[in-house]
This record gives structure tokens, sequence and C-alpha cells, in this order.
């Protein structure tokens, strides 16, 4: 089944590039047209109605994420491409979504179609948006974080994680509310999201969040209590780091 396309970037050379890509590596997508603002962007995506957009996070008329806000209903994928690690990424990957980044590698930009062919609920898809608008509004610290269990999506107030658990491949999120969630993700995954969401890594096992401290035990060897009365093992050279931590902990 083929797509149609709209790519919204404010460099020419770039929307030049991506359409040769598309229209010699992935046939079956056809690119309408392209814009290079948020306020052509806008207009072009309501009257072509595509199915796919290619979205430049940044843009000399504001941002790419600017467009998402003016458009009522969407009923079309995302697949947001930028040239940098930044602020907006850590955003994106927060909301579970996917972006590419520039230049655009053939194989990459292959799996990005395929995975927007892919018919998703889009109840979740309009929530995983609405996640990334509201944290980048509320930048420099996120709000929620959307995470994928083996039957659901979950949205997820950060502020209600008391720390994660390393389980083998998975990670084990323990919640506020007394409940846990088994995400299929490595620990370290979530050790780069969150560490600058005020959580640290106190031990192999465990990520925890700095708010949701207790207190720290000194005798045998060492040890952090949680707000949920949870023990919490760290390792010896990580107790300079996690008492400053503390110490500086807004």
């Amino acid at each position: 089944m083929g797509l149609t396309a709209i790519i919204v970037d404010d460099e020419k050379h770039s929307r030049e590039a991506l359409t040769k890509l598309i229209e010699e590596f992935c046939q079956e997508t056809t690119v309408l047209t392209t814009a290079n603002s948020v306020i052509e962007a806008v207009d072009k995506i309501k009257n072509y109605n595509p199915d796919v957009v290619f979205l430049d996070i940044e843009l000399q008329s504001g941002i790419g994420f600017d467009i998402l806000t003016q458009i009522d209903t969407i009923n079309f994928e995302v697949i947001f491409t930028t040239a940098y690690e930044q602020y907006a990424i850590q955003a994106i990957k927060f909301s579970s979504l996917d972006y590419l980044l520039k230049p655009l590698g053939i194989e990459e930009l292959k799996n990005a179609i395929e995975k927007a062919k892919k018919k998703k609920d889009q109840e979740v898809y309009k929530k995983q948006l609405e996640t990334l608008i509201d944290n980048l509004q509320q930048q420099p610290k996120f709000n929620k974080i959307c995470l994928s269990t083996a039957d659901s999506v979950e949205f997820i107030n950060i502020k209600d994680i008391i720390y994660c658990k390393a389980n083998g491949a998975y990670t084990s999120f323990i919640l506020k509310n007394n409940t846990s969630l088994l995400v299929s993700k490595h620990l370290k995954e979530y050790e780069n999201l969150l560490i600058e969401q005020q959580f640290m890594r106190t031990h192999n096992s465990f990520l925890i969040n700095l708010k949701e401290v207790k207190k720290f035990v000194k005798s045998d060897g060492g040890y952090i209590m949680m707000n949920n009365n949870d023990i919490i093992n760290i390792s010896k050279n990580k107790k300079e780091k996690f008492l400053i931590a503390m110490s500086h902990l807004l």
C-alpha cells in the first residue's frame, strides 16, 4: 500500500534531497508537495490531507511542533527529522515517537516509512503527540513519559515514579499508587532519559527518583529507603555522588 507525503523543511537542499531519496528508494510513497514554514505547512497539510508528514524540528519561522498545535485533527503520521541531538530529541523519546537524524540514511528512511504504513491506534498516537507538546511547553523539566507494556501504552507522570529496577532485558517501574509496570527496554535507556529529571542510577539494578528518597541508612554498608519503604542498594562508588545530589535537590 502506497503513502502520500508532505515534506516540511526550511532548507531547500534538504527538501530536494529527501524528495529524491523517496522517489528513488521508496517508490510506493508519493511526495505531494513541500513546505518551508509553519504557515505554509499548516495550509498544505489541511489542503492535501497526506498520510505522512516529514517534519523538521527546527524551522526559521518557529519549531515544527508549532504545526501540530495548529491542526485540529491529526490524521496523519509524523516522521520527525533533525540535524541535532538536542532537547527536542529527548522530548520525542519521552513520548515513544520516532525521529530521523540528518543526513538521512536510506535504511532508516525505509524503516520509518514501513512503520508509518502500519495502522496505529489513533487515540494512543494522539496522546503521544499531546504528551510531546506538553513536555516541550514544560522545559527544561518534563511532565510525562510514555511506556509500552506487553498489552498497553501507559502515560505516566514522572513525579509518580518512585524507582526503576532492572529485570534482565526489561525494566520494572515502581509507582506511587502501589502498582508497577514492566517495559521491554533496558534500564540504561531510561537512565539516559531520566537523568536530567532528578533521577540517579545508584546501582546496576536501580534508577531512583531522588525526590522519593525517605532516608539514607549508613549501617550495613549503606542503603536507601524510598517513600514506599522499599530498600534500594547503593554501590560504594555512588554514595558520595548520591549525597551531593540529595543536598542540591530542588
